[in-house]
């Protein structure tokens, strides 16, 4: 079209050049001297207070005037972004801009409501053959626009500095064609022209409003406040009300009869310090100062003392009163007495305490009774571990009372008066671990219909327990490893960035080395989690613990079902210590329980074909046989692992191959001292 590049631009009030801070470039083509004339006048325009739609149209012209095949046309959005309104165009059809009237915004809608729906420059070099005009009311408005001779269509959206949608700036051209590098700079240089000339209409537009608000708004202020003086007067509840910055400007009766002070000591600066508490000034001042600065409502709870001087409890709710333009002007604090209420709390808060404490006296964790070398072990670790904030990583077999271990270590930690909270990885479908674990906003998802706090959020200053943590889907260990990391939480639909004071334990039934091996665990995350490990050990490496918990079981569940039971038989817990255990403690505490029901006498005991022995042991085996024993089963149990890689659970793992449980192939690699990592590939 003849246009010399660079182009001339004026600023476009969103940070970049526009045609003006390009002017000395105008003088190498007539064209850019043209819009840089055109530029200047809509400015002028502008400052003469011209109408817009007079603003746009001698615009346009300008933009026309560059080539006589060229017809530019500018189209305004609706507030609500839903439709575009032909505002200019001398050159287009007056036939297509009635067909085009209003105009939907939305996907595929011609090149203006494209352009206005994705927010981007959008091209079309041949109306008759592009897809965007595609679809019944588009293809519709195809035929139109050919009918007027109409075969390219470029339209450029008009965005405001705040990123409001202002409408677009079209060109469009009798035949089939794609704008050069010029061109499309002359429509983007026409598009900020556009803009300045919308947003300034808007903004004298806005001050013209608000100057008329702000004198109906101070008249209203002035009735407002007589008014509302006589009202709060009535109220028995204790009104103050508040400049912006805090400071009183008047109180009702109730305050005056409560405290027995004059208004003007009232409103004196240092009441607070006269009338509250001095812990609870100093408790709630920050979180006062905060609220003041906000425009949103807020409550603390205070003492305010009596004219008596007797201290009484107070719920204090700010409220903000606004202006018409939405400016806080005032704060009413108005308190309501809540001291029955408190004391009747620091009762039951007490009662919880003490129910606590002898709940904890009266109940054992069965699962860790004993005194056995392993289990003292096991409790040795606890107490170490307890008194430090470090990550704990439990393992050992279902039902070994591995949860029992951390709510040990939570109930002899610092944490014990906050939160134990326990979340089963296993249990939670993988579609909600985050929202269980971090929460989520409303809207999040579908079915969010509130927003919800995560686990980590309610264990604050508390413990999580993350039981089953090998089964934690992938997605959700790489957010775990950033809480691990970074002390935050971030909700579901939310960026804000939550912190968070957790101490972790977790724990687990896997081989979480063949996790990681496997590629199905994350290996810094479970660098992370291994911080402090204690392995919880199975029944049958405490067998000399049976006797104590079979008694402690049987007189439980004994009282429980209202039975006395006095003996317990002999060859019952010969057989109890035989027994190999393969569910633990769990499969113990069921077995005993379920005896107990079916118990007639006093004499306790077990019904033999509950239990699957052991096969029988010599009771002194020769050395040699001995050794050849488990020289063969060694050599069976590694001929095992290395035709799985090292890999012992899983279809294609050793205990697989050998048909026995996972649990048991651990504890044999153990005792015959195998190392299993030397089978594995590298």
């Amino acid at each position: 079209m003849g246009i010399s590049e660079p182009h001339a631009v004026i600023p476009d009030g969103r940070g970049g050049p526009g045609l003006g801070a390009r002017a000395d470039a105008a003088g190498r083509g007539s064209a850019a001297g043209s819009l840089l004339s055109a530029a200047k006048g809509t400015l002028e325009m502008i400052a003469a207070g011209a109408s817009l739609r007079d603003v746009l149209a001698s615009l346009c012209e300008a933009i026309d005037a560059q080539d006589d095949a060229m017809m530019s046309t500018i189209l305004l959005a609706d507030p609500d972004g839903q439709r575009l309104w032909p505002a200019a165009g001398p050159r287009v059809p007056t036939g297509w801009t009635q067909a085009i009237t209003p105009l939907e915004i939305g996907p595929d809608i011609g090149s203006c409501g494209t352009a206005a729906f994705c927010r981007e420059r959008i091209i079309i070099s041949d109306i008759a053959s592009d897809s965007r005009w595609s679809g019944a009311p588009p293809e519709k408005s195809r035929q139109v626009a050919l009918g007027y001779g109409l075969r390219a269509s470029w339209s450029e959206p008009l965005i405001s500095k705040t990123g409001a949608l202002l409408g677009t700036f079209a060109m469009y051209y009798p035949t089939p064609r794609r704008p050069s590098m010029r061109e499309l700079q002359l429509i983007e240089d026409a598009g900020h022209i556009a803009i300045i000339a919308i947003e300034s209409e808007r903004a004298r537009a806005a001050l013209k409003q608000a100057l008329l608000e702000v004198q109906a708004s101070a008249e209203r202020l002035r009735r407002d406040e007589q008014e509302l003086r006589q009202i709060t007067d009535a109220i028995p509840q204790t009104i103050i009300v508040l400049s912006a910055d805090g400071a009183a400007v008047y109180a009702n009766q109730a305050v005056l009869d409560f405290t027995g002070l004059a208004m003007e000591e009232v409103l004196a600066p240092e009441f607070r310090a006269r009338i509250f508490h001095p812990e609870d000034v100093a408790r709630v001042a920050d979180e006062r100062r905060a609220g003041l600065s906000g425009t949103l409502p807020f409550e603390n709870e205070q003492r305010a003392r009596r004219h008596d001087g007797q201290y009484r409890w107070f719920l204090i709710k700010y409220n903000p009163f606004r202006d018409e333009r939405g400016a806080v002007i005032r704060w009413y604090a108005t308190g309501t007495e809540i001291d029955d209420r408190k004391r009747a709390e620091e009762r039951i808060l007490s009662e919880n305490i003490a129910l606590r404490e002898d709940a904890d006296r009266a109940s054992m964790f069965e699962e860790i009774v004993g005194s056995s070398a392993p289990l003292r072990r096991v409790l040795s670790q606890v107490a170490r571990v307890a008194p430090t904030d470090s990550t704990v990583l439990v393992t050992g077999e279902t039902g070994t009372g591995k949860e029992l271990v951390a709510r040990a270590i939570h109930k002899r930690s610092s944490r014990a008066s906050h939160a134990f909270i326990r979340v089963n990885c296993a249990a939670i479908p993988a579609s909600l671990i985050a929202s269980e674990l971090f929460g989520h906003e409303k809207g999040a998802f579908t079915g969010a219909l509130q927003r919800r706090l995560g686990r980590f959020e309610a264990a604050d200053r508390g413990t999580i327990f993350l039981d089953e943590i090998g089964d934690l889907p992938a997605e959700a260990q790489t957010a775990l490893l950033r809480v691990l990391q970074e002390r935050e939480v971030e909700r579901v639909g939310s960026n804000h960035p939550i912190p968070v004071d957790v101490r972790v334990i977790a724990a687990t039934n896997q081989d979480l080395d063949d996790a990681v091996a496997g590629g199905t665990f994350r290996q810094d995350l479970y660098y992370r989690l291994d911080v402090f490990p204690i392995r919880v050990p199975p029944l049958r490496e405490r067998a000399d613990d049976v006797p104590m918990l079979v008694s402690y079981l049987v007189e439980r569940y004994a009282k429980r079902a209202g039975k006395r039971i006095r003996h317990i038989d002999k060859a019952t817990m010969r057989r109890l210590q035989a027994y190999d255990w393969p569910g633990n403690v769990r499969e113990l505490q069921n077995v005993i329980e379920r005896a107990v029901v079916l118990c007639e006498a006093e004499t306790f005991s077990v019904d033999e074909s509950w239990l699957v022995r052991k096969p029988a042991r010599v009771a002194t085996p020769s050395a040699p046989l001995r050794g050849t024993l488990v020289e063969r089963e060694k050599e069976i149990i590694e001929a095992a692992l290395a035709g799985s890689h090292g890999r012992v659970s899983g279809p294609s793992g050793a205990a697989a191959k050998l048909g026995i449980p996972r649990q048991t192939l651990d504890s044999k690699i153990r005792t015959l001292q195998i190392d299993k990592y030397r089978f594995r590939a590298r």
